[in-house]
């Protein structure tokens, strides 16, 4: 198996402050659909740890 890679741990402050930020952006943004792909990958991640 390959080497997992670190999984950045965010404040409260900042998660709230990006869900905040990320609520203000359109319908169908393309920040938001990434942002989704990169929550998905974070949890793969967190799976991948021992």
């Amino acid at each position: 198996m390959g080497a997992c890679p670190p999984v950045v741990e965010y404040s409260r402050e900042l998660q709230a402050q990006a869900a905040e930020e990320l609520a203000l952006l359109a319908d169908g943004s393309a920040v938001v659909e990434m942002m989704g792909d990169y929550a998905v990958m974070r949890g793969q991640a967190r799976a991948c740890q021992p």
